[in-house]
C-alpha cells in the first residue's frame, strides 16, 4: 500500500463526499483540533466536498500558534544572552515578541539555530563545550517524548553545557477549556492522530462522555479526514458520542507506552498559559524538580515584562473556536507570511497560514 497516494484516491474521496451529503440531513459544527487538519481541509478543497450542512472550525492544535508571547519574550531574552547558542524549531524564530523575534535577533549576530531534530542539541553543545547550549522545547503529545529522549541522553552522556526551556502542552485540557465556554458552538470533534500514536485514543473519552460529542480520531490525508466526517455525521444521526479510531493502522487505545514512560520519567503536568485561551490548569509540561539543573527557566533569568497582543490581530479568537482567519480585517493585507502579525500567520500548521496559502485554491477532486 502506498501510503500518501492511496489515501488520496480521487475515485474514494467523491464517493465519501457523495455519502456524506447524502447523509448529512442537518447542520454539524465540526472542530478540528490540529492545524494539520486545517491545512489539510484547505489544501484539498475537502470543505467543497462535504456539503452545505459541514462547518469546520479551527481548533488550538498549533503548538507554535499557542505559544504566548511572554514565551517568545523569555526565548529573546534568554537568546541574546553572550556566550549562548540558542536552538529551537524553525516556525518560532518568526513568532513576534513584544520588542523584536528571534529571526531578528539571528539577523543581529545571535547565535540562534533552527533544528530538523531536537537530537541536533547533543551535538552542538558537545562541539561547543564553552558555551551554554539552551533548547526550548514546544509541541504537544507527539514531540514531547522526543525531548524526554534528549534530556536522558544529555544526563547519560554527562554534558553539562545543554539546558532545557520547557513548553510541551496537553490537548485534552485546552478543548474542555474551549467547551466550558458557553458562547461556542461545536457539535464534534476531529482528533489529531499523531498525538493519538503517542497517547492513545483513550484521552478523548472523558471529553466525548462529559460533553456528550462525538469524536473522531483521524489521519492527515484526505481520505482520512472525509472517513473521519462521515463517521461523526452518522453519530449525529444516531445521537451518539463516542471515539472513533479512523487511524486504525497506527493508533490503539492505549498508545505508545514506552513513550508515555519517558514522558512520566521527566515531566510533570503544570499550568500553561495559551495564548487566546489564558492560564489553564495541568495543560503543560515541566520538569521535574530534581532536573532543575539543567531547566533554563530556573538556571537563568527568565523575567520579562511583555507587551499586548495586537488589537488588530484575533489569532485568539480563532484558538479559542470563535473566528476565522477572514474574519481579520489585517488577513492577506497587512499580515501576511512574510510579514506575519500573529502567529497564526506564522506556523506552517497556523489556520491563517493555510487559508493564505490554499484559501483561492479550487477544489481538485
Amino acid at each position: 500500500m502506498d501510503l500518501i497516494n492511496d489515501y488520496r484516491d480521487e475515485r474514494l474521496i467523491l464517493a465519501l463526499s457523495s455519502l456524506i451529503k447524502k447523509e448529512s440531513v442537518k447542520p454539524l459544527n465540526i472542530m478540528e483540533i490540529c492545524g494539520g487538519h486545517t491545512h489539510s481541509i484547505m489544501k484539498f478543497g475537502l470543505s467543497d466536498l462535504v456539503g452545505d450542512n459541514i462547518n469546520f472550525i479551527h481548533g488550538p492544535g498549533c503548538p507554535v500558534c499557542v505559544i504566548p508571547k511572554q514565551k517568545i519574550d523569555e526565548a529573546c531574552k534568554l537568546a541574546s544572552m553572550p556566550n549562548t547558542i540558542f536552538c529551537t524549531l524553525a516556525d518560532m524564530l518568526r513568532v513576534p515578541g513584544s520588542n523584536t523575534s528571534l529571526q531578528k535577533l539571528r539577523a543581529s549576530g545571535c547565535d540562534i539555530r533552527a533544528l530538523y531534530s531536537p537530537l541536533d542539541c547533543i551535538k552542538i553543545s558537545q562541539q561547543n563545550a564553552d558555551k551554554n547550549v539552551i533548547f526550548f522545547a514546544i509541541g504537544f503529545e507527539t514531540t514531547t517524548p522526543m525531548s524526554a529522549n534528549v534530556i536522558k541522553q544529555t544526563l547519560n552522556l554527562g554534558i553539562k553545557n545543554l539546558f532545557f526551556h520547557i513548553n510541551h502542552v496537553r490537548v485534552p485540557e485546552p478543548v474542555m477549556a474551549i467547551m466550558d465556554d458557553k458562547d461556542v458552538r461545536i457539535d464534534a470533534f476531529l482528533g489529531p492522530s499523531h498525538v493519538s500514536v503517542i497517547t492513545g485514543y483513550k484521552i478523548y473519552e472523558q471529553i466525548a462522555q462529559k460533553y456528550k460529542k462525538p469524536i473522531a480520531v483521524s489521519g492527515f490525508e484526505p481520505l482520512d479526514v472525509m472517513a473521519g466526517v462521515l463517521n461523526l455525521v452518522r453519530q449525529q444521526n444516531a445521537n451518539t458520542h463516542e471515539v472513533f479510531n479512523e487511524y486504525d493502522r497506527i493508533v490503539t487505545r492505549d498508545g505508545n507506552l514506552k513513550a508515555q514512560g519517558l514522558i512520566d520519567e521527566f515531566f510533570v503536568q503544570s499550568d500553561f498559559v495559551w495564548r487566546g485561551l489564558g492560564k489553564i490548569a495541568k495543560s503543560g509540561y515541566e520538569l521535574k524538580d530534581e532536573y532543575d539543573g539543567i531547566n533554563a527557566k530556573k538556571v537563568f533569568d527568565c523575567d520579562v515584562v511583555s507587551k499586548g497582543e495586537s488589537k488588530a490581530c484575533i489569532c485568539g479568537e480563532i484558538l479559542r473556536a470563535k473566528a476565522k482567519p477572514y474574519d481579520c480585517k489585517v488577513f492577506a493585507k497587512a499580515c501576511t507570511p512574510q510579514n506575519p502579525i500573529g502567529s497564526c500567520m506564522v506556523s506552517g500548521e497556523g489556520a491563517c497560514a493555510a487559508y493564505y496559502k490554499y484559501g483561492k485554491k479550487e477544489v481538485i477532486w
